[in-house]
């Protein structure tokens, strides 16, 4: 955001409890590393309206009390128990997909809004519904993202150097 030009960013939330902390932080750094592989492919692909799209993962209580995060595109991983947003959106977001009360992803099927909970009983089962989601939902997700205008201005939640969030545009290979 050096230039001062508003970023259109798509989130993936996680937990800030100790247990989100070890285990869902490291999957929602998988889900971005996914989420841009895609946007790459689809841009390549001559898909339009993906261009200027960044990912950033943040915690829960971060887009809770941020305002200006809450107008993005966001994904919440990690189940009620240990992610507040996923809580919150417990009763508001429909479930697209349950398996066997093992795994769940909730999201408007319409997609009036880019938002999904995703989330498992265990990290094993959110890992699951993390790969179903990739196959099964995220390019549709993309797809309603290419058309939404969300944006972060440069003075509105700032998260450079704030705990909870990833800003940095690192190489995690």
């Amino acid at each position: 955001m050096a230039d001062g030009a508003p970023l259109r960013v798509l989130l993936i939330v996680a937990g800030s409890t100790l247990r989100a902390e070890e285990m869902d932080r490291p999957l929602a750094y998988y889900l971005r590393q996914r989420i841009e592989q895609s946007l790459a492919e689809a841009i390549a692909a001559g898909r339009e309206g993906l261009e200027d799209y960044v990912v950033r993962v943040v915690a829960d209580f971060r887009w809770i009390h941020d305002d200006p995060l809450q107008n993005l595109p966001t994904i919440s991983l990690g189940g009620p128990g240990v992610n507040a947003l996923a809580h919150r959106w417990l009763e508001d977001l429909p479930v697209s997909l349950a398996f066997g009360e093992r795994y769940f992803i909730q999201m408007d099927p319409d997609l009036a809004e880019p938002r999904a909970s995703i989330w498992g009983m265990d990290n094993a089962t959110t890992q699951i519904a993390v790969a179903v989601f990739l196959d099964r939902f995220l390019p549709r997700f993309l797809d309603r993202c290419a058309t939404f205008d969300g944006r972060l201005g440069p003075s509105e939640g700032d998260l450079e150097g704030e705990p909870g969030a990833d800003l940095e545009d690192e190489d995690d290979d």
